[in-house]
């Protein structure tokens, strides 16, 4: 079980209840790593209450295009992405570069 930071900038938490942060604890089956995947689908499953707005978050099983994705300020495409294990006190942002207008 890992605990960590998620911030939802750039607009994204209009559909995470308006709420930016969210201090959240991610299991993964026992003896395995927590990885992002893990906290992905722990998002997608638990945090998105409208079913309707998971394609604003995902697409074709990834994090959208568009949404800058950071593990402790660092891009994601750099720590692995969905491989990246995840440690107690991470923060993990993810922040909509597409704004309406």
């Amino acid at each position: 079980m890992v605990k960590v930071k998620v911030e939802f900038l750039g607009g994204l938490d209009v559909i995470f209840d308006k709420e930016r942060t969210h201090k959240v604890t991610v299991a993964a089956d026992a003896g395995s790593d927590v990885t992002m995947g893990d906290l992905i689908d722990y998002i997608v499953d638990n945090m998105i209450k409208n079913s309707n707005d998971r394609c604003v978050f995902i697409e074709n099983d990834n994090i959208r295009p568009g949404i800058l994705t950071l593990i402790n300020d660092t891009d994601w495409e750099l720590e692995g992405e969905k491989e990246y294990v995840l440690e107690d006190g991470d923060v993990v942002s993810f922040t909509s570069t597409l704004h309406g207008g």
